[in-house]
């Protein structure tokens, strides 16, 4: 949930928090969010390896993407963050993909 209120802080638009434990072992959560611009994903992936690490203890376990900046990702080893810009969230589709996970629902502070 921090992760996701950190990217809705941060101006991340279509954030998707899936409960990915009865999918996949691989992790806990994804949280999925869109970003406008190369500035604002590299904005959004700080702010939020700041809020986790500072915030909850939690260190990043690996990133990629992050020159590219068109689908970052960051490690946390149960929770999975996945920020995109619009045209490579629409391409790779992770909600479709995972469709099985249950979504849930960013709640407002």
């Amino acid at each position: 949930m921090a992760a996701a209120r950190t990217a809705e802080a941060n101006r991340g638009r279509d954030i998707v928090i899936l409960d990915m434990r009865e999918a996949t072992p691989i992790c806990d959560y994804f949280v999925v969010a869109t970003g406008t611009s190369r500035r604002q994903l590299h904005a959004m992936s700080e702010e939020i390896d700041h809020a986790l690490e500072q915030g909850l203890g939690d260190r990043r376990l690996g990133i990629e993407g992050f020159a590219e900046s068109r689908w970052i990702l960051l490690d946390y080893g149960d929770v999975v963050v996945h920020l995109f810009d619009a045209e490579t969230r629409e391409y790779y589709a992770l909600e479709d993909l995972w469709a099985r996970a249950t979504r849930i629902p960013l709640k407002p502070n």
